[in-house]
């Protein structure tokens, strides 16, 4: 059979430079054959050409060093959770403006705009949706971040429609945020490694309208259309993972 049918199928998202050293060694190996050397310089010459093609479809990440303005605003009402993305997103070379309400964020956001922002949905005194919308407005450029503890289509088209670049769902972390807000246009940021399971996801929904409720359990209950005692048991267990 043809090396380049046999070398070259799976080769199309693979590097130039990893593409090399896989051919080279595959010419190692069948250089004893007779012939082979002129297969398989085609069949490197298609792979490049391939690789080279198919690279312009995939366009890297954006690098902070190419942003003059480096000024992050993490809005989040967390503060264990704000306090350490701040610090990893300071590690990476942004500079960090925190908030945990909407009032203090749209002061930021009226006074010194940021380059980039990660916007939590749910504050304690309203919606981060109202932050987007200003800052849409005083920065077209800033790649901004929906942030939120549950997740639902509705809101993510909202948060795009404000201005919003991408969303996203806790728990996050510091290189999930990163490859979000750098993600080149056209181009989605990568899923994250170790997103949150469905048990979740389901466990987050039901604790937020439980304190949406006041924690009153008979109310959630009714809202969530459960019976009172499985609401109680769910509620009496640990987060899953």
């Amino acid at each position: 059979m043809c090396p380049s049918l046999v070398y070259t199928e799976g080769f199309q998202k693979i590097s130039i430079k990893k593409t090399l050293f896989v051919a080279f060694k595959v010419f190692l190996r069948l250089c004893k054959e007779k012939n082979a050397v002129l297969s398989i310089v085609i069949s490197l010459l298609i792979t490049i050409s391939r690789c080279m093609r198919d690279n312009k479809n995939y366009p890297e990440q954006l690098k902070l060093s190419d942003f003059t303005d480096k000024s992050l605003l993490i809005l989040d009402d967390d503060d264990p959770l704000r306090g350490r993305l701040s610090r990893a997103m300071e590690k990476k070379g942004f500079v960090v403006k925190e908030a945990k309400n909407v009032a203090d964020g749209l002061n930021l956001v009226k006074s010194t705009p940021p380059s980039f922002a990660l916007v939590d949905l749910r504050l304690e005194d309203g919606n981060g949706l109202d932050v987007v919308k200003e800052l849409s407005k005083r920065k077209e450029d800033c790649r901004i971040v929906m942030l939120t503890g549950y997740g639902n289509l509705p809101t993510a088209v909202a948060a795009v429609k404000a201005g919003a670049i991408d969303y996203m769902a806790k728990p996050v972390d510091a290189d999930d945020v990163e490859a979000a807000l750098l993600a080149s246009s056209g181009s989605k940021a990568k899923p994250p490694e170790n997103p949150m399971s469905a048990d979740r996801v389901k466990w987050e929904h039901i604790h937020r309208v439980f304190e949406l409720c006041n924690r009153n359990v008979s109310e959630t209950a009714r809202r969530l259309k459960m019976h009172r005692r499985t609401l109680q048991r769910i509620l009496s267990k640990r987060s899953p993972r």
